[in-house]
């Protein structure tokens, strides 16, 4: 019997939408297992000095609820090392905008040994929250 091979990709997955549903799609493909790590509102508000629309606890049903995942854990913090500590998956998913920083270029080193690997997805960028945001933004504003 072969192993089952664990997949693991995070978000804040505010205002869920097509580009979301994509990666997470592709991500499953691409194992047996999927876990979703959701950022909670404490630490999107840390890193990006506002909250997310829709507040933690939906975006963990969302997530929860589709057919793709198969387990949600909350995100606390940013430390892609202790994350594979926590979670022990084989495949980390991340959009392509990371590739070759220095955040992801030294996690694949210490991922090595380990055996697991970190895959780059095409990041979906004409579909982001962050544009939602500024419509919603620009409609309250000049509505």
């Amino acid at each position: 019997m072969s192993k089952k091979v664990i997949g693991y990709t995070t978000g804040v997955f505010d205002m869920f939408h097509v580009g979301h549903l994509h990666l997470l799609k592709k991500a499953k493909n691409m194992c047996d297992y999927l876990i979703v790590g959701v950022s909670t509102d404490e630490l999107v508000l840390s890193y990006k000095d506002k909250l997310p629309i829709i507040p933690f606890q939906d975006r963990l049903e969302i997530i929860s609820a589709l057919k793709v995942v198969d387990e949600v854990v909350a995100v606390t913090h940013r430390d892609k090392k202790q994350s594979y500590l926590d979670v022990g998956y084989d495949i980390l998913f991340v959009g392509d905008d990371w590739k070759g920083s220095e955040i992801f270029d030294d996690l694949e080193k210490f991922l090595e040994p380990f055996g697991a690997k970190v895959h780059y997805f095409n990041y979906t960028k004409n579909v982001s929250s962050t544009k939602f945001r500024e419509i919603l933004t620009d409609i309250s504003h000049n509505g």
